[in-house]
């Protein structure tokens, strides 16, 4: 199996066959933070469509400074991050078609349905910037300093991102107790 570094040679020399593997490699896991990112499975698409796109376009740049699927990951998030904004241009859909445009297609009948259904409205309310975070740590598995490589931003932000952006769902999700909950220090 060729490698990503070797791809990426091969698609900027003009490769067809290197830059459709390359994409399709990279496809599953952009969609899935575009899905995160985004909310729904329209918006999703069109994310990740705009991504491979921008992607594709911007190929002949790529340095290798940093990882292909971590520059990967920094397009996709520009391109949610794009979509959010247009989003708020748009009217949102209202009643059943909300929900159902909320739900991805393979996540129908499975027992896992309601928990994520919860988690993805949270995410939802959180801002971009922390919901980018929380996304590409808890759910893509990124390490601190690819995160900060995508979202071009010092570690220290990350850090700060990560848990504003946890605490925030964790309030949404009912999770936190509140500081008049919390034991003080005269009662220990």
């Amino acid at each position: 199996m060729i490698g990503d570094a070797a791809l990426v040679e091969r698609a900027q020399r003009g490769d067809r066959d290197a830059l459709e593997s390359l994409l399709r490699g990279q496809y599953d896991r952009l969609h899935a933070l575009c899905w995160r990112m985004t909310g729904n499975e329209a918006d999703a698409a069109d994310a990740t469509q705009e991504a491979l796109i921008a992607i594709t376009r911007g190929l002949p740049r790529f340095d290798a400074r940093a990882r292909f699927g971590t520059w990967c990951y920094r397009v996709a998030v520009n391109a949610c991050l794009d979509e959010l904004r247009r989003r708020r241009r748009r009217p949102e859909p209202i009643g059943d078609e909300r929900l159902a445009a909320t739900m991805p297609a393979s996540a129908a009948g499975s027992d896992a349905v309601a928990d994520r259904m919860v988690i993805d409205e949270a995410l939802r309310t959180i801002t971009p910037e922390f919901r980018a975070a929380v996304v590409l740590r808890d759910l893509c598995g990124l390490e601190y300093t690819e995160i900060a490589e995508v979202l071009e931003v010092p570690i220290g932000t990350v850090r700060s991102r990560l848990a504003r952006g946890r605490g925030a769902l964790a309030d949404r999700l009912g999770n936190r107790t509140t500081s008049a909950d919390r034991p003080s220090r005269d009662d220990a």
